[in-house]
């Protein structure tokens, strides 16, 4: 037999055809960076999903689920164990006030309801809803990514402490490394416990990039008036323990801030930390526009880097989500964020504080209708100002009376060289007959600092929200008994009946009070315009003002000034008809004249300067003759 030998040829063949099967299949396999790049971690971890929950695991469904998890780990690297063991979804947290949505993806708050409130067209009142909202913390890691918590899937879990409900949503990468958002909400309550800390990521996070926060709310709006609305909105935060607001600019850097507040004239979203935030920025932007349809008032937004310790984060902060209410933002003690109820400033945020909200809290508890707790207010205060109204009206009797007088000096001195004497004589009957100008200006002046101060209770107060009285259905908004078919320049488009009353009470008031002023008024002198012919325009200015600028105020603050002037008008009434008596001020003034005039050391100066000055007028009026001559 013949031995066969080992062929060389016929082995390099064999080789070559293996070789071109290996370039084959190679050139065949599929790209795993190519798909990393079409697929999104939501997709990815869909599919895993998916896969995990079929009843039969082939080989195909374990090799495709190998090249998800690599596709994960080029993307997210460490953070891919997250993705891969977590599922997009929502958990509901809730308590007798609030509502939280929270969605697994980004851990943020998808929906917050305030409960026991609605919009002013009876909608639930939601302040995050339809992707309004962002919160988010940009950070690197240590393998050269930069990841968006916004995007990445957390795992939830739900548990109880007592009555409180505790949701903790962790962005892992690993069971026992993890970066958490936790909240924390208790009975009865707007303000949610929230903290930011990290576990086992020192060496994941990279500490030498910036760490920033930021959080983003478009205002949904919520009341009937969107101007009014959007002109008691205003972006609120607290830095180095004093509370400020963004004014004129849009935009803001602040330091060791405490919290941020996006107000909304009558509701508030609000977060605090105890690590106050350095370098913030902080922008508002009016979303109004020309769009009076829209249903959006303004843009917020919270800019801030976030520090680590020792390699973590670890931050201890608070949600708020509920009314901008006084009475209940008091109660939060060591915030200040009941400055945020903006009761004004000053004189007229301190009568708001220590009177008419003890007044109107009194009230309230036992008047269930607002109406009548506005007439009622209105009522104590007028009686409160009477003894002012009481004075310068008595003031004004008293001008009356000497008023002739004033007018026979003026005869006695005339012309523009005489103007100096002129003076001195009428302020020296003035001073015989115990009258003085500013007896009259004082009083006026006293019941501005009310008037402002109300002008601000009124539209602020949530507790006039959609309260009705008469045809007002709302005492915070506009009242309307018609709609007009186009829109009046500073007027609008429709038509409000308490401010109309406002105007006529107004305009008699005026009327009423014009003889008063025209007493108070020295005679007119040569040279000076007459007051007496400006008060008669006033009349009919005053009332049209009123007219357009309460068109579209809170009827409650409009039906506030009709009950005033109305209050107003009697009051002076009585005083003039069966208070003053015209004769005994007369007797009063004339027994004033017989006693000696004590001055004072102003006074003594100051009738020193004028004799000085009209010497001086004296010399330089005959130096004039003498050259004539």
């Amino acid at each position: 037999m013949e031995e066969k030998k080992f062929d060389f040829n016929s082995f390099l063949g064999m080789l070559l055809l293996v070789g071109i099967l290996l370039w084959w299949m190679n050139s065949n396999k599929p790209n795993v960076e190519e798909e990393q790049s079409k697929t999104t971690q939501t997709e990815l971890t869909t599919q895993i999903d998916s896969t995990a929950t079929s009843p039969t695991l082939t080989e195909n469904t374990i090799a495709n689920d190998s090249l998800k998890q690599i596709a994960l780990q080029n993307q997210l690297g460490a953070f891919a164990y997250g993705a891969a063991t977590s599922t997009d979804g929502e958990t509901t947290i809730e308590n007798e006030l609030v509502k939280l949505i929270i969605s697994n993806k980004g851990g943020q708050i998808k929906e917050a309801l305030v409960k026991n409130y609605k919009t002013y067209d009876s909608l639930p009142l939601h302040i995050i809803k339809d992707k309004n909202a962002s919160f988010n913390i940009n950070f690197g890691t240590t393998d050269n990514r930069i990841l968006n918590t916004k995007d990445l899937l957390f795992s939830p879990e739900l548990t109880k402490n007592g009555e409180n409900t505790i949701l903790s949503m962790k962005l892992k990468v690993s069971e026992t490394k993890f970066l958490e958002y936790r909240y924390e909400i208790k009975p009865n309550d707007y303000r949610i416990g929230f903290a930011v800390r990290s576990q086992g990521l020192s060496n994941v996070i990279n500490g030498g990039q910036p760490i920033n926060l930021s959080w983003d709310l478009k205002a949904l709006r919520k009341e009937k008036s969107l101007r009014t609305e959007n002109m008691y909105s205003y972006y609120y935060y607290k830095q180095d323990g004093d509370v400020e607001y963004l004014q004129m600019k849009d935009d803001e850097v602040a330091s060791q801030v405490d919290w941020v507040a996006y107000k909304q004239h009558f509701f508030s979203a609000v977060l605090s930390t105890d690590t106050p935030f350095k370098d913030a920025k902080l922008k508002s932007v009016d979303y109004l526009g020309e769009e009076q349809d829209s249903v959006f008032t303004k843009t917020y937004s919270l800019n801030t880097p976030l520090a680590l310790q020792s390699g973590e984060l670890n931050y201890n902060m608070q949600w708020f989500y509920g009314p901008t209410d006084y009475n209940l933002l008091k109660t939060y003690e060591g915030t200040d964020l009941k400055e945020i109820s903006d009761l004004g400033w000053g004189i007229f945020g301190f009568l708001n504080r220590t009177i008419f909200y003890p007044v109107f809290n009194l009230l309230k508890g036992f008047i269930g209708n607002y109406g009548l707790i506005i007439i009622l207010m209105t009522i104590v205060t007028r009686i409160i100002l009477s003894p002012v109204l009481y004075k310068s009206y008595l003031s004004s009797a008293k001008m009356k009376v000497i008023r002739p007088e004033m007018e026979e000096i003026n005869k006695k001195y005339p012309g523009n060289e005489n103007a100096m004497k002129r003076q001195q004589e009428i302020m020296a009957v003035q001073r015989k007959a115990g009258v003085s100008m500013m007896s009259g200006c004082i009083p006026a002046l006293l019941q501005m600092p009310v008037f402002f101060a109300l002008f601000k209770f009124f539209p602020t107060n949530i507790d006039f929200r959609q309260k009705a009285f008469l045809w007002a259905n709302d005492l915070s908004s506009y009242d309307t008994i018609a709609k007009l078919p186009f829109s009046i320049p500073f007027y609008g488009d429709h038509i409000s009946l308490f401010p109309i009353l406002a105007s006529i009470a107004i305009f008699f008031y005026m009327k009423m009070n014009q003889s008063q002023q025209s007493a108070m008024q020295a005679p007119p002198q040569e040279g000076m315009p007459d007051m007496t012919k400006m008060m008669k325009y006033m009349i009919y200015f005053s009332p049209i003002m009123m007219l357009f600028f309460f068109n579209n105020y809170a009827s409650g603050l409009s039906l506030y000034y009709f009950i005033s002037n109305l209050l107003t008008i009697t009051i002076m009434f009585i005083i003039k008809n069966y208070v003053i008596d015209e004769a005994k001020i007369h007797a009063q003034i004339e027994e004033n004249k017989k006693k000696p005039v004590k001055k004072s050391k102003f006074r003594e100066r100051l009738d020193a300067a004028m004799k000085q000055a009209q010497e001086q007028q004296e010399a330089q009026k005959k130096a004039a003759q003498n050259r004539k001559k």
